[in-house]
């Protein structure tokens, strides 16, 4: 099998790149490296046979047909999004253009591909999105694939869009497709404007360690990890037409996890003082969803998936990582816009 990988050099699209490549797949991992991006993300792979990269940017149709006609994929998984919350709220339209726009120019490759080939029943479209197209929730309840969409940044409603297109493709063209929606990801190479790599970072330099509100936000944390094996599993099991909400079974208030971290860093790199004490609340997310969790049946009774870490191992396994990996994320706080308080609306 050849797997087409969009976005393969982000965050979770790298993890998915690296994962099926040590299980024998062959990947193109196909990119337009904007400002999140990274190659080293998949430094570990980039000698293997099985690997290729194609710098193309997704919404270029010319070059999806000749990245599909070269490699002949017999599958697509499509990660390639811009994905930052606060970044849409200041510049939507970027988010319109690679998350809607993009999809677009994807699916109808993907088709024309599908097409020329017969039509085989075992190709599959996995489109990769998120939970915050359900909107948000109370204190109690948990989002299912049968949620209604609620979208409420411009970020979610792009995904929103582009989830609606690929069951739109399946219904009307016949496309094979399996879609998926995550909770919160974190770990090892998360682009250091997210908020997990953020509390760590600004630790070890001494910086306040910047919380919206009150922290009160309950997100559903999952290891990216774990995130790039259930779609791998989605992708080879999953249902044809169906969605499957993949979640971590991790849910924290964003104050708590802030101080989880804290606590790992006390211990693995003791300062002078704890960094618990450079927390600092600041002006809140216009429209901040106050909490997203997902409800996990599907994917674990069908396809007998579960997350295999808790988040409290997890977090020490991302810190870890980010103490012995300073030569990856030291150059990243130069790219534009990191560090820097975005999305309040102004």
């Amino acid at each position: 099998m050849t797997l087409l990988i969009t976005g393969g050099a982000g965050f979770i699209g790298s993890a998915v790149v690296r994962q099926a490549v040590a299980r024998g797949q062959r990947v193109v991992n196909v990119d337009a490296l904007t400002y999140a991006a990274c190659l080293e993300n998949v430094a570990s792979v980039a000698d293997n046979p099985l690997y290729a990269f194609e710098h193309a940017d997704i919404r270029d149709a010319e070059a999806m047909a000749r990245i599909f006609a070269a490699h002949q994929p017999t599958a697509v998984m499509h990660l390639a999004a811009e994905s930052h919350v606060d970044r849409s709220i200041d510049g939507p339209g970027a988010f319109i253009e690679t998350n809607v726009n993009g999809t677009y120019t994807l699916l109808q490759a993907a088709r024309a591909h599908w097409e020329g080939l017969g039509r085989p029943a075992d190709f599959r479209f996995h489109h990769i999105s998120t939970d915050e197209v359900f909107g948000t929730l109370g204190d109690t309840g948990q989002f299912t694939e049968d949620t209604p969409y609620a979208p409420n940044s411009p970020y979610s409603a792009s995904k929103a869009a582009s989830d609606h297109l690929v069951r739109a493709w399946h219904e009307t063209y016949g496309l094979p497709v399996v879609l998926t929606n995550c909770s919160n990801n974190y770990g090892p190479y998360h682009f250091p404007e997210k908020l997990i790599p953020v509390v760590i970072l600004n630790a070890l330099a001494g910086k306040p360690i910047p919380v919206y509100g009150q922290g009160l936000n309950v997100r559903d944390w999952l290891y990216v990890e774990d995130h790039a094996d259930a779609l791998l599993t989605v992708l080879f099991r999953g249902e044809n037409g169906r969605s499957y909400n993949i979640g971590g079974e991790n849910e924290a208030r964003n104050i708590d996890l802030v101080t989880m971290i804290c606590a790992i860093l006390d211990r693995l790199r003791p300062s002078d003082r704890p960094y618990a004490s450079l927390i600092t609340y600041v002006q809140d997310r216009p429209g901040h969803d106050l909490r997203y969790a997902i409800d996990p049946t599907r994917i674990r009774t069908e396809l007998g998936w579960r997350p295999s870490v808790t988040l409290e191992q997890g977090l020490e396994k991302t810190v870890e990582w980010y103490l012995a990996n300073e030569d990856w994320w030291r150059p990243l706080q130069a790219r534009a816009g990191v560090g820097q308080r975005l999305g309040t609306g102004k």
